[in-house]
């Protein structure tokens, strides 16, 4: 155990993150508008005043939940594609990432896309949404540049509908092939896009 000069054990998460840690299980798992602050700050073990110290409300906290998601995703597909050389090959690893992401029955889609559904039109939580998207078609679209894909902005937006389909399905449906799917109807376009290009 390490302890610091005032004696508080520093190898025990701090309020914040285990506040963080039971919002993202509770809000993901049951959606942010049903899951109440008493139930977040029991599971997290803390007192409710901590919640209020630490994010000065409720919406506060979603918000935190959702950026943190979006950190935690990125860092997951960027990790999954940097060793990749080929830049077709890393195009089409977004979506073996994916297919690693959906494994296991925790899994229920996009928490954007339901935190969305739930949130006020032009709120702060429909903007980190908005954000975490712009994200996603960010990456898509400078990866099809990367493989010289013509119009790659297009390209990106057209993989990031499969990105969006393929979410859903896993939520909606319970498909965890769906990446799979998406990557198989990814690297159709991206051979058509490719070959499109050279035959003129």
């Amino acid at each position: 155990m390490t302890t610091s000069r005032t004696g508080l054990d520093k190898s025990r998460p701090s309020a914040r993150e285990r506040l963080l840690s039971a919002a993202n299980e509770l809000f993901y798992e049951e959606g942010v508008h049903t899951v109440g602050i008493d139930r977040i700050v029991e599971h997290a073990g803390v007192a409710k005043a901590s919640l209020y110290n630490t994010f000065g409300s409720k919406d506060e906290l979603v918000i935190a939940y959702l950026q943190s998601r979006h950190a935690a995703t990125a860092a997951r597909i960027l990790a999954a594609i940097e060793h990749i050389e080929s830049p077709r090959e890393r195009l089409l690893g977004v979506f073996d990432a994916l297919s690693e992401l959906f494994v296991g029955p925790s899994h229920r889609g996009c928490a954007f896309i339901a935190a969305s559904a739930e949130a006020t039109p032009g709120g702060r939580t429909e903007q980190v949404s908005s954000d975490y998207r712009a994200w996603v078609r960010g990456l898509l679209t400078e990866l099809a540049q990367q493989a010289e894909v013509p119009d790659a902005e297009t390209f990106g937006r057209q993989l990031q509908l499969l990105y969006d389909g393929c979410t859903v399905s896993v939520r909606m449906d319970g498909d965890t092939a769906s990446a799979a799917m998406a990557r198989a109807t990814a690297e159709v376009l991206l051979d058509a896009a490719l070959a499109s290009d050279s035959s003129r």
